[in-house]
C-alpha cells in the first residue's frame, strides 16, 4: 500500500470518527432541547387574574425549575464528555440512547410531582427517574472511557468520580424518604443538583491542555 493510500485511509477513518461524534452531539442536543420545551408546557397560566392564583402553580414552577437545572447539568456535562472524546462506537451510541430515554421521562415526572404538590408517590417517582438517569450517564461515561484506551487522559481526569458515586446514594435515600417526608426527599434532589451545577473542571483541564481530540 502506498503512502498516499495510507494517508487517505487514515484521513477517511478520522473523518468517520468525527462525523459520528458530531451526529451524536447534534442529535443529543436536539432531544434535550425538545424535552425542555415539552416540560415548560406544564406551566399553564391560572384561570384567575389575581396574585393569589399564582400560589397554585408555585409547586409546579419549583419542580420545573429543578428539572430545568437538572437537564441543563446533563447537557453541560454531556457536552464536556464528548468534547474530550476522540472516538465513539456502537456501545456508546446505545448508552447515549439509554440516557436520552430516561431524560425524556423528566417532563412526566416533573408534571406529576409538581401537580400533586409533592405527594409521596410522585416525589418518589421523580427520584427514581433521576436515579435511573444518573445510572445511564455513568454507563455512558464508562463506555466512553473504555473506548478511548488506557493512554487517553479522560479516565485519569475523572479519577474516583466521588460525585458520581454519591449522587445515586442520595437519590435512593430520597426515594425512600419520600414516603416519610417528601420535603426532605426534594431537598436531597436539590443537593445533588447543586453538586453538579459547576461543569466538570477535570474534563475542562483536558480541553485546556491543548491535546488534540
Amino acid at each position: 500500500m502506498s503512502a498516499a493510500q495510507t494517508t487517505s485511509n487514515s484521513s477517511a477513518g478520522r473523518y468517520v470518527e468525527l462525523m459520528h461524534k458530531g451526529r451524536l452531539e447534534a442529535f443529543s442536543d436536539a432531544v434535550i432541547a425538545i424535552i425542555m420545551t415539552i416540560m415548560v408546557l406544564e406551566l399553564r397560566a391560572p384561570a384567575s387574574t389575581d396574585l393569589e392564583a399564582l400560589r397554585t402553580i408555585v409547586p409546579i414552577f419549583l419542580t420545573y425549575l429543578l428539572s430545568f437545572v437538572n437537564l441543563g447539568i446533563y447537557w453541560n456535562n454531556h457536552h464536556h464528555l464528548l468534547q474530550a472524546t476522540r472516538r465513539i462506537n456502537g456501545g456508546i451510541l446505545w448508552a447515549n440512547m439509554l440516557l436520552l430515554f430516561w431524560l425524556s421521562i423528566f417532563p412526566f415526572a416533573t408534571g406529576w410531582m409538581g401537580g400533586s404538590h409533592f405527594a409521596a408517590t410522585p416525589t418518589a417517582t421523580y427520584g427514581a427517574v433521576s436515579l435511573l438517569a444518573a445510572i445511564a450517564y455513568f454507563i455512558l461515561q464508562s463506555a466512553v472511557v473504555a473506548e478511548q484506551g488506557p493512554d487517553w487522559p479522560l479516565a485519569a481526569a475523572l479519577g474516583r468520580n466521588v460525585k458520581g458515586k454519591i449522587s445515586p446514594v442520595l437519590y435512593a435515600a430520597g426515594i425512600g424518604l419520600a414516603f416519610v417526608s417528601p420535603a426532605i426527599a426534594v431537598c436531597l434532589y436539590v443537593v445533588v443538583a447543586l453538586m453538579w451545577l459547576i461543569p466538570d473542571r477535570r474534563i475542562e483541564g483536558i480541553l485546556r491542555s491543548g491535546r488534540p481530540i
